[in-house]
């Protein structure tokens, strides 16, 4: 699986922002799927971070969120930047 295919888009709550400065943890919409490694792998490669652990849960309208919490070396603000979504 190519990382675009499993990532699909990230996501732009105000949960998602206080996770993002708090927890170092990104949120993404995921193809439904794809595992917390495949997940973990593509954060990886897009972004060129250090993951330290995946969770994910299925919405009630079917799609799959992935909450990605990243190492202290990486700095999930940086990764937010870089998708203009902070």
């Amino acid at each position: 699986m190519e990382p675009h295919s499993i990532i699909i888009q990230p996501v732009m709550s105000e949960a998602a922002f206080e996770m993002l400065e708090r927890e170092n943890k990104l949120t993404f919409i995921v193809n439904r799927k794809s595992n917390k490694h495949q997940i973990k792998w593509a954060v990886k490669k897009l972004y060129n971070v250090k993951v330290e652990k995946v969770n994910t849960l299925i919405l009630p309208d079917g799609r799959k969120k992935a909450y990605v919490r990243l190492a202290p070396e990486s700095n999930a603000a940086d990764v937010a930047t870089k998708l203009n979504i902070f």
